[in-house]
């Protein structure tokens, strides 16, 4: 039936009628794009005939339709008549007709678009040949070759790696149009070879070049195909990235030559030198390393580049008198339309920009040299450029934030000290620019100043009083679009919050009136971003209760006034609604005193939007920050409503807003406790109640929190403790069992149970005993897990030092007693008894009860490994109690208890970790026997004796560094490598995040340590790996000299060693040891650390290759670290990335496509799930990249992963995430 349909549409399409012609073409449309639609082989050749005969119809819109019905007869017609129409379009294209040359180049790019890839070899077979004919054919008009060109532009994007056969031809046909006379045809050819470049081999993309070079040295070239020889150049390397490093010892010094020796008139040719220049930069960091100085003294001399123009206005003035004048010099300034110097200028600062983007470490040198003529530029007459020559001072400014985060602008080689410097130049250039017509300047001069904000936060303390006019103009000015105010917003927002409020309490009221004035735009964005600087502004005019010799309230009102306004408006945006109420809350705060006779009116406002679902959050935490205001705002008008507002809140699914409600309850019944109802207290008890539960930690310390201050306040009743014993004490009882429960949460239980003693009147025993039961191993959950034996301990030792010292003492005679019955057991309750008497230790001196220590070291006996653990750890708790009584014991049994080393040195551990971290002093006889002990123990055969030696000493450092770290200097040269590998560890544990005076100490030494990365030992170079880790990450100012030493060193340790891989035999099989392998997954996760702290100091380029690359297809933990590495450096530095993107496809390709072994087990499927997750990711992060479409290999594997329904739904997943 539907082949008698198709026949009488096809007689029609033959018919005299252009309207019938069309109607049935338009018919036969419709028909192939069903999908039922099937053609048998009599069918096939007869519309396959038709169809090409219907591209020569005189009628324009019917050719127009036979075209789009190529595209699906060409996915439903066999191999035989796709081969065969290919030919016959070839034919038309090249020996048509002119008027049907459109036509057919069109028709074959659809052919080449909808080809199936499994038929793709066969039309290529005879695509090909003919194309390069058409390309290369003498006699033949440039409009052939130019269709040809761009037919085999889309064969070689798509197919370039299955016709590498005919590459060689192809791409000597190309390069002899590099010479053609017309213009299109060169453009075309550019294009061509760039599209084949990627699939192109390394020798005969080398063959490319070294012929492209060859036109270029050819002096008596036409200037118009040099420009074009100058375009392919960069045309290819950004094609290719990184594979055209090789190259630029041929390139860069030709262009460079080029570039400065142009005649005046030969823009272009600079301006395309240049941008193959940027393109470099960009894509070839490693190779271009040599030449990145040349380049820079380059882009500073033609980002100035204006032979045609003279500025007579250079005097270094900033008076405002000359606004004026300056507006009128704006407007009359000298343009020219065949003036093209400023394509050379722009080129200029885009290659700037791309040397800074991607060469961090000339961060300093480029401040020293290029900053200064970058502030000068400011001044660009063409606004595109000055757009350019912004956007390049925010990327610089970028940079520095990038590279010099976590470290002080104190150094005065460091960028940010740099940048400080140049501060008072920017701000007068840029003040320049604020007073300029053009809106699109000022929008770029905000610009500037909110990334120079960013990065140096408190710099412009001095300049407020000169950029304040700026900022007014910006806002009142009539023709300021809605983009410039944001801009000025914004920037005003930043400044506000980074800066002490008293430098701006002289401009206040030239800020206030512009400010207060956007917040009645019409606009929303405007109003919000107006909103949010007038939260800013409240917080600068009144800084603190206390007065500052600033009067404040004469903006009182008209801010509260602004404010109420958008506040009481309901028909706005929700981002304004949300704004508003946060300033309000905000105002109130700070103004409440202020402001008695409004609060009636304004109060039940800010309550009623707590009844909206849309505003409710934002209502919640804005009371959160009236309620915790030091001037005790009086809320009695709405008290009452607003408890039971938030009380049915802690009911509610949304998390965030249960979160919120428990914070402002806590603030409110902090500052308001006495006048609120008990009967409220009740009702919320038993709400907080459902609250606390081991599945979210976070909930529950707010509510254990609330808890607390309800039974702390002044009202707390009778009704209040026993609501609370009823209901909330049996879910803290079950929570402390649970071996998750641990920091915000623990602290908030411990004070729960302080609480529940001191204010709520509940009885000691009672509760100690309830405690103590909970470490009883119940039939259906079996033990207690040994983390929650920890957390009852914490809590036993809490209630103990709350209940007073009698109570105290009694309870740890009866832990005493415990340990004496159960001495031969592993029960919880010898467990749970050492452990408390060990809390109880570290809080009170126990040295009362003569003998404890004989009594919980004869624990050191038991035959179970926890109960020796928690006697050691007991052991050292109460030592730290009275150091005097209890050390000299410890340090004694060491030296006299050889088999109990190992527990005794975990014991001395606690006491070492205590004193560091409260910084008290040893006694000198002590420390010199604890260091004598310790180095004693750094060779011995144990591992874990070594470790707790190593952490011993480190922590040791912290307390005495002027004795550990010359005694520590001295072991490096230890011919044992254990000692090696501990004096290394130690000085890992001794780096923590806070200032100590041990960091100026180790300074000078650290080298010494270090330096141990290149030790025979795999051993101690996996310790020194792990202590240069630990030091990228707390203090990287002291390691920041030594990378470049130390780098090539790390990175040699992400390389697989074969030495280092042994078999073992196993007799029925062989099972293959990596012995590195724990080192390569130390030294990629230092890289990703130091690629964090310390970007400035490396040059990723040279790390990628070959060393990421070989960890993408190393082992499974590795390629794990590998894509968060990935991740990184897309992230920060794009360019290095892009650069050698394709050979980092294959890897990720090969991990997303594994496939485990049939016969694998769960866990193993699982972990590929894993892997295949965090490729994704890393995948995910370089498709963010700008100009990652370059690379064809990315694309594909994006298109490969779009077939695959499963990845490409992980992979959107992970996009949302």
């Amino acid at each position: 039936m539907a082949n008698l349909q198709v026949s009488g549409i096809i007689e029609k399409m033959t018919g005299k009628d252009k309207d019938f012609r069309y109607m049935a073409t338009s018919d036969l449309l419709n028909e192939l794009n069903k999908e039922s639609f099937k053609l048998d082989t009599d069918l096939e050749m007869r519309l396959s005939s038709i169809i090409l005969k219907q591209l020569d119809d005189v009628a324009g819109d019917v050719s127009g339709l036979a075209v789009k019905c190529l595209a699906p007869l060409v996915k439903k017609v066999g191999e035989e008549r796709i081969v065969e129409m290919t030919n016959k379009l070839c034919e038309k294209l090249l020996h048509g007709k002119d008027q049907h040359r459109d036509t057919a180049s069109i028709a074959l790019r659809t052919v080449v678009a909808q080809v199936a890839p499994s038929l793709a070899p066969s039309i290529l077979v005879t695509l090909t040949p003919q194309m390069i004919g058409g390309i290369s054919g003498e006699g033949l008009s440039s409009g052939i070759k130019c269709e040809c060109l761009e037919i085999m532009c889309d064969v070689v994007q798509k197919y370039g790696s299955l016709m590498a056969d005919d590459h060689n031809k192809l791409l000597n046909a190309l390069l002899l149009q590099l010479g053609c006379n017309q213009a299109t045809v060169r453009k075309k050819t550019v294009t061509c070879i760039a599209s084949l470049a990627s699939s192109l081999s390394d020798d005969l993309l080398a063959k490319a070049t070294v012929q492209v070079v060859k036109n270029l040295s050819n002096k008596n070239a036409k200037s118009e195909i040099t420009r074009t020889n100058i375009q392919m150049i960069g045309a290819l390397s950004r094609s290719v990235g990184y594979r055209f490093g090789t190259h630029l010892g041929n390139t860069v010094p030709v262009l460079i030559k080029y570039c400065t020796s142009a005649s005046e008139n030969d823009e272009e040719l600079r301006e395309y030198s240049l941008q193959a220049l940027e393109s470099f930069l960009l894509r070839c960091p490693r190779d271009i390393s040599p030449y990145c100085d040349e380049i820079l003294n380059l882009t500073l001399e033609y980002i100035s580049y204006d032979p045609n123009f003279t500025d007579n206005m250079e005097e270094d003035t900033d008076d405002e008198t000359l606004e004026d004048e300056e507006d009128d010099e704006s407007a009359n300034e000298y343009t020219d339309d065949e003036d093209a110097s400023w394509k050379v200028r722009r080129a200029a600062a885009k290659c700037l920009a791309g040397l800074i983007v991607s060469r961090s470490e000339m961060i300093s040198k480029v401040y020293q040299e290029a900053c200064p003529k970058l502030i000068d530029r400011f001044k660009e007459r063409e606004e595109n450029v000055k757009m350019d020559v912004f956007n390049t001072f925010i990327d610089l400014l970028r940079q520095t934030g990038n590279v010099t985060k976590g470290q002080t602008d104190t150094d005065e080689s460091s960028a940010k000290w740099l940048l400080k410097q140049e501060v008072s130049k920017i701000v007068k250039s840029i003040n320049r620019q604020l007073r300029e017509k053009s809106v699109k300047t000022k929008v770029g001069a905000f610009s500037v100043l909110r990334e120079l904000v960013v990065v140096l936060p408190d710099c412009l303390a001095d300049h407020i009083g000169s950029l304040v006019p700026g900022i007014e103009r910006a806002l009142n000015d009539k023709s300021s679009t809605s983009n410039l105010k944001i801009e000025a917003l914004v920037f005003t927002k930043l400044v506000l919050a980074s800066h002490a409020p008293p430098v701006f309490h002289p401009y206040i009221k030239a800020l206030s009136s512009p400010v207060l004035a956007a917040v009645g735009e019409r606009y929303y964005k405007v109003t919000a971003e107006a909103l949010r600087v007038c939260g800013e502004l409240v917080r600068v005019v009144r800084p603190s209760t206390q007065g500052m010799g600033f009067d404040f309230k004469p903006f009182v009102h008209p801010i509260y006034n602004a404010i109420m306004s958008r506040l009481t408006n309901q028909d706005q945006d929700q981002e304004v609604k949300e704004c508003a109420i946060t300033c309000m809350g905000l105002v109130i705060s700070t103004f409440g005193d202020q402001l008695g006779a409004e609060l009636p009116s304004c109060l039940p406002v800010l309550v009623d939007r707590m009844g909206n679902e849309i505003t409710r959050l934002t209502a919640v935490k804005a009371f959160a920050v009236i309620a915790t205001s030091p001037l005790h705002i009086d809320l009695s008008c709405v008290l009452d409503h607003l408890i039971a507002e938030l009380t049915g809140f802690l009911r509610k699914a949304n998390r965030v807003l249960r979160q919120a409600t428990l914070i402002t309850m806590n603030t409110l019944v902090t500052a308001y406790g006495d006048k609120i109802d008990s009967d409220a207290y009740e009702v919320i008890v038993v709400e907080l109640s459902s609250l606390i539960c081991v599945s979210d930690l976070h909930m529950t310390a707010l509510a254990l929190e609330l808890c607390c201050t309800l039974m702390t306040g002044k009202s707390c009743s009778e009704n209040i403790s026993l609501a609370v014993r009823n209901k909330v004490l049996p879910q803290a009882l079950t929570l402390v069992k649970s071996p998750l429960l641990q920091g915000q949460a623990l602290l908030a239980l411990q004070g729960f149970f302080e609480a529940l003693v001191y204010h709520a009147n509940t009885s000691f025993y009672t509760l100690l005993d309830s405690l103590l039961s909970c470490a009883k191993p119940s039939p259906q959950s079996g033990g207690v897990p040994k983390q929650a034996l920890y957390s009852i301990a914490q809590c036993v030792a809490v209630l103990c030092l709350a209940a007073g010292d009698k109570n105290c003492s009694s309870t740890v005679k009866m832990l005493i007693e415990i340990l004496k019955d159960d001495s031969g057991t592993n029960s919880a309750k010898q467990h749970l008894a050492l452990l408390s008497l060990g809390e109880i230790g570290r809080r009170k001196d126990l040295s009362a009860h003569a003998g404890i220590e004989t009594i919980v070291i004869e624990s050191f006996q038991s035959p179970f490994e926890e109960i020796k653990s928690a006697a050691s750890y007991a052991l050292g708790n109460i030592a730290v109690g009275n150091l005097s009584n209890y050390l000299p014991f410890i340090l004694n049994q060491i030296d006299n208890q050889q088999k109990k080393q190992y527990i005794l040195l975990h014991s001395l551990k606690e006491v070492i970790v205590r004193q560091s971290v409260d910084k008290a002093d040893f006694q000198n006889s002590s420390v010199e026997k604890i260091l004598a002990l310790l180095f004693n123990h750094c060779e011995s055969e144990e591992e874990g004796v070594r470790n707790v030696v190593a952490e011993c000493l480190g922590k040791m450092a912290l307390i005495e560094p002027e004795k550990l770290v010359p005694a520590l200097k001295v072991r490096t040269t230890s011919p044992a490598a254990f000692t090696r590998a501990t004096v290394v560890t130690a000085v890992k544990y001794s780096v923590v995040e806070r200032p100590e005076k041990l960091d100026e100490i180790i300074f000078p030494e650290i080298s010494s340590f270090l330096m141990l990365i290149k030790d025979g030992d795999r051993h101690v170079r996996r310790a020194a790996v792990s202590a240069l880790s630990t030091f990228a990450h707390y203090k990287p100012n002291l390691i920041k000299g030594l990378l470049s030493e130390l780098l090539p060193l790390l990175y040699d340790q992400t390389v697989i060693k074969k030495e280092l891989i042994r078999t073992v035999d196993l007799g029925p099989f062989k099972h293959v040891v990596d012995d590195g392998l724990e080192l390569r997954k130390a030294a990629f996760e230092c890289v990703f650390t130091l690629l964090d702290s310390c970007l400035d100091q490396l040059n990723p380029s040279s790390f990628i290759i070959p060393f990421l690359k070989s960890g993408l297809e190393d082992h499974y933990d590795l390629k794990m670290i590998c894509h968060l590495i990935l991740s990184l450096l897309a992230d920060k530095c794009p360019s290095a990335v892009l650069a050698v993107l394709d050979s980092l496809v294959e890897p990720l390709q090969k991990t997303i496509n594994f496939k485990p072994k049939q016969d694998a087990v769960k866990q193993e499927h699982d972990r590929n799930e894993d892997m295949i997750r965090s490729a994704l990711r890393a995948i995910s992060s370089l498709d963010r990249i700008s100009g990652v479409d370059y690379s064809h290999k990315f694309k594909s594997l994006m298109a490969e992963m779009k077939r695959s329904e499963s990845l490409w739904g992980k992979y959107q997943t992970i996009r949302n995430e």
